[in-house]
């Protein structure tokens, strides 16, 4: 399923135009955004839990020419599904 394909199922199920499904969408979206970016971890029960992971800076290995190569710290987005979801699928 593609963001297409859930602006569709989102406005049949709630007899809104594909418009406003879109809208709804992309404000659920921008709002987990913001928060992750805030430092705040999101929480939807039965769903699942968005997080922000950091990693630290660390030396790595250029696979071609075996050179030392410095990798630079990031932050990165972490999802663990909730019980609801992960018994769904099973």
């Amino acid at each position: 399923m593609n963001r297409g394909d859930l602006i569709n199922k989102i406005a049949q199920d709630t007899n809104l135009t594909k418009a406003q499904a879109g809208d709804a969408l992309n404000s659920v979206l921008n709002s987990i955004g913001g928060a992750l970016k805030s430092g705040d971890k999101v929480t939807l029960i039965g769903f699942g839990t968005f997080s922000v992971s950091k990693r630290a800076a660390r030396t790595g290995l250029n696979p071609q020419t075996k050179q030392k190569i410095e990798i630079a710290a990031k932050s990165s987005v972490k999802f663990k599904a909730g019980k609801e979801l992960s018994d769904s699928v099973n």
